[in-house]
C-alpha cells in the first residue's frame, strides 16, 4: 500500500485529462463505477461537470468517493 498518488489517464468528453489519486481511491473509484454500470470515464465526466470552478479533479474524485461510502 503506497499513500503516493499515482497519475491515470481518463478521458472526459472526448479530451484526454490525467489525475493523480493515491491506489485506495483509484480501487474505490473503479469499484463505484462498476456498482453503477457505468464506464469510469462517464463517472469521471458527472463529477467534473457537478464540481465548482475552484475545485480541482482529483479532489472531487476523493470527496465523492469519501460520500458513496459514508452514505451506505
Amino acid at each position: 500500500m503506497s499513500g503516493r498518488p499515482v497519475k491515470h489517464s481518463l478521458t472526459l468528453r472526448g479530451h484526454r485529462t490525467s489525475v493523480s489519486l493515491e491506489d485506495e481511491f483509484w480501487r474505490a473509484f473503479r469499484d463505484i463505477a462498476q456498482e453503477k454500470e457505468i464506464p469510469i470515464n462517464v463517472l469521471a465526466a458527472e463529477i467534473d461537470t457537478a464540481r465548482g470552478p475552484d475545485i480541482g479533479l482529483a479532489s472531487a474524485i476523493r470527496v465523492y468517493v469519501l460520500k458513496h461510502f459514508r452514505d451506505q
